[in-house]
């Protein structure tokens, strides 16, 4: 994986394809490349930067049909040979790929045994070779390439050019893959956002779906052939938008959306008057939720982190067993699904190939699953049917935030609107939805005066490692706020209920050693507060995180205070300094905020 663009059209290729990579670098990566039809097929790519591939092109590229791609590694090293896009053996078929092809070792050793040669160490070289082997038994493209992908096992976003052929050919299994037809041309994409430049109806393929732009216009089949039922849906303008304006990197303009996002999220979904949450997508009759047995939540990374903050919720408010599941373990432990539970599939993208699987999991068991997600029109939103979108807007920095603090929102709407069902008394609902509306104003001023963030910098830069305490709502920041350090600043963490670092990382502790404290001002307070004496017994310096004004600030070496709200919407605002400590830690150490080394944006592998 990572991103793909195609394009056949009238106007010069080379712009239309680059802008497309530049719109998916938010997606991660570590090469890129692009391959342009004119008179031969042309390629270049690096690894590096897309910018570093631009520098590297010829002033001026003629030719109105290509393909383009953004790697992030999976099969052989980060190379320039194991770049995108690959060529077939005689170099007159051209395609990139993202995803796995499972069986790729057995495929190249028939291929070798017949003679071919390869260049790179990927898997994604043997569609090359499958594919210009059929456009040489005279084949047609769309023909040719539905032959190159049978018999492969595995799964693929891919998008081919032909030398012989004016047409682009694309496939989906597994990986997104979504096509804008605008004046100009027809472009492809492995993520709508790059499409809204120039069209906002986009067609999203469905696994087994394939594609053709060519003369005669533009049409989608399924693999195993016949028409595909895929519609189009009109994208929202806000994806559009990827400009920095005043702010030096994404992920810092992203910290400071999150008042207006939180705004979006929660808007039109708050009544007030008589206390409850309206979340209407999920289809579900306050009848219907009284009949829930459990609530399972399913997510990976800081998903994941939202969805254990949710599930607390849901069961305080409603009174309901509700567990989360690491997406990447579920399926695995073959389990037992109850048709008449409710699951949320969380997950910022909508693409998260574990998430997906997970999915998949419970619905072959008979159960339903609704998402909870920002991309409208993705993978996970289209498999589901029914759910929440959160709408954080575009993510342009890797590390997520804004997207982070709509998932808790949007889930502790769903909390209210279920435990109203179940005997949560209008009185607390009221007090819980009226501090979630408080947020936003309360972020706002938050960041106009964030406390001494640099302090923290400076005890956490050179550390060896750094240990992360929470209770409650709070083990969970400080879940998300280690796996911010680790992603951006490549700190080691550990993050762990306040209570059980005495069962073992304690002993990492000695004088100097940092320690991160989430300790808002809630019923567990003072069971932190033992922990930090724990800490601080050893030698250890703390950065606690506190409600402003709470006398538990003495207990802290740095210590960052965030506005008083209600205890279950303390996570919004604790989570802001771990936000801002692990990006100025990053910039301190001299590193790439909005890239960080070895990380993906939305991860389409298993």
């Amino acid at each position: 994986m990572c991103g793909i663009m195609g394009y056949r059209g009238q106007r010069r290729a080379a712009p239309v394809l680059l802008g497309g990579l530049r719109r998916l670098e938010y997606r991660g990566y570590d090469s890129a490349g692009l391959a342009i039809r004119n008179g031969g097929m042309h390629v270049w790519k690096q690894i590096g930067r897309v910018q570093g591939l631009v520098d590297n092109l010829p002033a001026e590229i003629q030719g109105t049909l290509g393909i383009a791609h953004t790697r992030w590694a999976t099969h052989g090293g980060v190379t320039d040979e194991n770049a995108h896009p690959h060529l077939g053996p005689h170099q007159r078929v051209a395609i990139v790929h993202n995803g796995i092809i499972e069986n790729a070792g057995a495929v190249r050793r028939d291929l070798e045994r017949s003679g071919a040669t390869f260049t790179s160490e990927t898997d994604s070289e043997v569609i090359a070779h499958r594919l210009e082997a059929a456009i040489d038994e005279g084949l047609e493209p769309l023909e040719a390439m539905r032959k190159a992908l049978n018999g492969l096992r595995g799964t693929w976003g891919v998008c081919a050019a032909f030398l012989d052929h004016d047409a682009v050919v694309c496939a989906r299994n597994g990986s997104p893959m979504a096509i804008g037809e605008a004046e100009h041309g027809v472009i492809f994409s492995s993520d709508p956002q790059p499409l809204s430049e120039h069209t906002n109806r986009v067609l999203i393929l469905e696994d087994g779906d394939m594609a053709i732009a060519d003369e005669s216009g533009f049409r989608v089949e399924r693999l195993t052939g016949g028409a595909s039922n895929t519609t189009a849906i009109v994208m929202e303008e806000a994806w559009g938008e990827a400009e920095l304006g005043d702010f030096p990197h994404f992920m810092i303009k992203e910290i400071h959306e999150q008042p207006e996002a939180l705004r979006h999220c929660i808007s039109g979904r708050i009544d007030l008057r008589s206390g409850n949450g309206r979340l209407g997508g999920l289809h579900l009759s306050p009848k219907a939720l009284t009949e829930v047995p459990h609530v399972r939540l399913l997510g990976c990374g800081t998903a994941m982190h939202a969805a254990l903050i949710g599930q607390q919720l849901i069961e305080r408010l409603a009174r309901l067993p509700a567990v989360t599941h690491v997406a990447s373990e579920f399926r695995y432990q073959d389990p037992v699904v109850n048709p008449r539970a409710l699951h949320f599939a969380v997950s910022q993208s909508g693409e998260t190939m574990d998430t997906l699987a997970a999915i998949k999991e419970i619905q072959l068991k008979g159960g339903e699953v609704h998402g909870v997600v920002n991309v409208v029109g993705s993978s996970i939103a289209r498999l589901c049917g029914q759910g929440v979108y959160i709408h954080s807007g575009p993510e342009q920095a890797v590390a997520s935030t804004k997207a982070f603090s709509n998932m808790v929102a949007a889930l502790t709407i769903f909390a209210v609107q279920i435990g109203r069902t179940r005997g949560l008394p209008p009185a607390e609902a009221k007090q819980v939805l009226r501090g979630l509306r408080e947020v936003p104003d309360l972020i706002e001023a938050y960041l106009a005066d964030q406390g001494p963030i640099m302090d923290a910098v400076e005890m956490v830069k050179d550390a060896s490692s750094v240990l992360f305490l929470g209770r409650d709502l709070s083990a969970s920041v400080a879940r998300e706020g280690a796996l911010k350090l680790m992603e951006l600043a490549y700190v080691p963490c550990l993050a762990y209920p306040a209570g059980e670092m005495k069962h073992g990382p304690i002993a990492l502790l000695e004088e100097g050693s940092p320690v991160i404290v989430i300790a808002p001002d809630d019923e567990v307070k003072e069971k932190v507060s033992s922990a930090i004496h724990e800490c601080r017994a050893r030698g250890a310096r703390i950065v606690l995180i506190c409600t402003k004004g709470d006398d538990i600030a003495e207990q802290g070496d740095v210590v960052i205070e965030v506005p008083r709200t209600h205890p279950y919407c303390s996570p919004l605002l604790t989570v802001l300094p771990t936000q801002l400590i692990a990006y100025h830690t990053a910039l301190s150490l001299g590193l790439d905020v909005d890239r960080p080394r070895n990380l993906a944006k939305s991860v389409t592998v298993e």
